[in-house]
């Protein structure tokens, strides 16, 4: 699991490259190897069912006991132009016998189901890969349209790779013969052809792909025979042809794991599930209200099967509907949330300010995409962090939260809603388009390890007049916290009135005092400064003089650049920050004492802005925005020169 701590035999195991074990051939059968760990990329045209198909080797490998991280990386248009580059949708799966942190720098195994998807991947994949081809895609008006002079597959350029041409298409229609399909219908089985292939050639299997397929197609029983067959069709065809000598075996991770119940999650399902975990914990009905965007719209389609838990789902009109009905919810006395990406924190910023106001719990997932404006919607990027901070008019400070891991996803939303229900405040939480949409081991935990999150209500008067009249003040503050307090609409004697004009401290009246303004904006300010947030962690087994800080989804590139620095020798620290609004208090401490701080991100050096300016520190940054995560080797690479800088 990524929040395990590896041995140092495991320093190294972020390497593109498999370890090979002891070859073996029993009877009768083909060779078999045993490796520690494999990169596999599908790729293919956006109708081609990439995305499903890495899905189901996915569930596969978590069912095996593999630990395994994805990437799943697809066009934003709906449907690209067929067989062009801009088309290609693309799903990496990254799994080992070991405990691992990131989808894998470079594929070990390339599925290719057009030239298409050929061109677009053939760069990141190393020379000795396995290349798996379509060929009866490579036609010449195929090739032409993505620029191929001549076919790659006679031109010499593939000759450093241990190609696999296979006629995926004919073999799978020649498959589903029996079945009456059109030449068409039966040509949209060959991913599950493809996999089939895949699922023998690494030993997957096969029940569960199976069972989802006459899950899937349970209406139509005919196209669920047909893909199974295509399936169990891949899978004859590597038992039989010699092109493929060799299969592998990667054991399951059984030293990875704590003990517990494990399946896959993605972070947006993670988020989804820690939301409902929270409104049974604080034992208030969910609320969310919210707009479909990429990449957050999973989580409106996830909560919306959970009325079961008291959730309520409400698909407004626009962002600015969505919030609006959340805070509302807010007011009334339910755990409040609305979800949205980059362009949408713009449009909700106005009510996320009045939420500040209000001082209610309110929880803004914002699962950041590549901007600006509309950007690159199935991208991934970290660059919404001063959007965050600061983007609302006047002072209106909100505490953010920011996940590590897709996994990490679920307990991220439970400490969000702490944050909110204890302090009543607005809290962002930071996700991005890589944590939503890869997916890794999850332990589900005891319902013991959950935090306690109910909230007292109001109940009666709080506040006693000179006259000696009891009253109900709603801005009355808890003297620990300074949250005021939450009463229920229609609760008898606790009317009072809300709205986004300055309130007079205690009463809520409405107050145009200069002084009584400067109070209640250093009081929500101190209050956010106030929350109680963990000491953040630092790893420096060896008294390292640099350290690597980084926040949210850099956590596994991090972590694995670190490993390969230590395995080679070098000596650097690592800390990460779940909390960057309020920053933990000894970070400070932390910070000074370092030669060097490097601080990687996603954008062009927002949390290094934010160092600068809290504590004084020259913080290097190290930045990538090109809509795709990290690379190990790249980030191994450039913490190297800043150890030797």
């Amino acid at each position: 699991m990524t929040s395990q701590v590896s041995s140092p035999a495991e320093q190294a195991d972020e390497a593109d490259e498999p370890m090979v074990g002891v070859q073996r051939k029993p009877a009768g059968t083909k060779d078999v190897r045993r490796l520690d760990r494999v990169i596999i990329r599908f790729a293919g045209d956006s109708g081609d069912g990439m995305q499903l198909t890495g899905d189901r080797f996915t569930s596969e490998t978590a069912s095996f006991g593999n630990d395994l991280s994805t990437l799943p990386n697809f066009p934003a248009e709906i449907r690209a132009p067929a067989g062009t580059l801009p088309g290609v949708s693309s799903f990496q799966l990254h799994f080992a016998d070991h405990d691992i942190l990131t989808p894998g720098d470079a594929p070990n195994v390339l599925v290719a189901m057009n030239p298409a998807a050929l061109k677009a991947n053939i760069a990141d994949v190393p020379r000795g890969a396995e290349i798996i081809l379509n060929t009866d895609e490579f036609t010449k008006r195929a090739l032409a349209k993505v620029g191929y002079a001549a076919s790659p597959l006679e031109d010499g350029s593939l000759d450093g790779y241990h190609l696999h041409p296979v006629p995926l298409t004919t073999l799978t229609v020649e498959a589903l013969k029996e079945f009456g399909l059109a030449r068409k219908e039966a040509e949209r089985s060959k991913n599950m052809f493809a996999l089939g292939l895949l699922s023998w050639m690494y030993h997957r299997p096969t029940e569960g792909t199976e069972r989802f397929l006459n899950t899937k197609f349970a209406k139509k029983p005919d196209i669920a025979a047909a893909n199974i067959a295509a399936f169990r069709a891949g899978w004859n065809f590597g038992e039989t042809t010699e092109d493929f000598a060799v299969s592998y075996e990667v054991a399951p991770a059984a030293s990875a794991f704590p003990p517990g119940t494990y399946r896959n999650i993605s972070g947006n399902l993670a988020l989804s599930y820690g939301l409902v975990a929270a409104s049974r914990q604080a034992d208030l009905p969910l609320f969310l209200g919210s707009y479909p965007i990429t990449p957050a719209s999973d989580i409106l389609h996830e909560l919306s099967r959970h009325k079961n838990f008291g959730v309520r789902t409400f698909q407004a009109e626009d962002e600015i509907a969505g919030i609006g009905a959340a805070l509302g919810a807010a007011f009334g006395g339910a755990l409040a949330v609305t979800t949205t990406s980059g362009p949408g924190v713009a449009l909700k910023s106005e009510t996320i300010g009045l939420a500040v106001s209000l001082e209610l719990p309110l929880l803004i997932l914002d699962i950041q995409r590549g901007g600006p404006s509309t950007g690159l919607p199935t991208k991934t990027e970290q660059a919404d962090l001063l959007q965050a901070m600061y983007g609302r008019n006047g002072e209106a400070p909100v505490p953010i939260v920011a996940p590590r891991t897709p996994a990490d996803c679920f307990h991220a939303a439970l400490e969000a809603a702490r944050i909110a229900l204890a302090y009543r405040t607005p809290v962002f939480v930071l996700s991005d388009g890589y944590l939503a949409n890869g997916s890794e081991p999850w332990r589900i935990p005891e319902l013991d390890e959950l935090p306690d999150l109910r909230v007292q209500f109001a109940q009666g008067p709080n506040h006693t007049l000179d006259d000696g009249t009891e009253v109900y003040w709603p801005y009355k503050r808890d003297p620990h916290t300074l949250a005021r307090p939450w009463a229920i609409p229609g609760t008898p004697g606790l009317e009072h009135r809300i709205g986004g004009i300055e309130k007079q401290d205690g009463t809520g009246n409405i107050s145009y005092d200069p002084a009584n303004h400067d109070f209640m904006v250093r009081t929500r300010q101190a209050k956010i400064d106030g929350i109680d947030v963990p000491d953040i962690e630092v790893d420096d087994p060896h008294g390292a003089r640099t350290l690597v800080l980084g926040w949210g989804s850099t956590f596994g590139p991090i972590t694995a650049a670190v490993r390969r620095l230590r395995a080679a020798g070098e000596s650097i620290a690592q800390a990460h920050l779940r909390h960057l609004n309020p920053f933990p208090r000894n970070l400070g401490t932390v910070l000074k004492g370092y030669d060097t701080v490097v601080v990687p991100e996603m954008n062009l050096g927002q949390l290094a802005t934010l160092i600068r300016a809290e504590y004084l520190v020259d913080a290097r940054s190290h930045n990538q925005v090109n809509g795709m995560p990290f690379k190990a080797e790249q980030l191994a690479t450039a913490l190297k020169e800043a150890i030797d800088g």
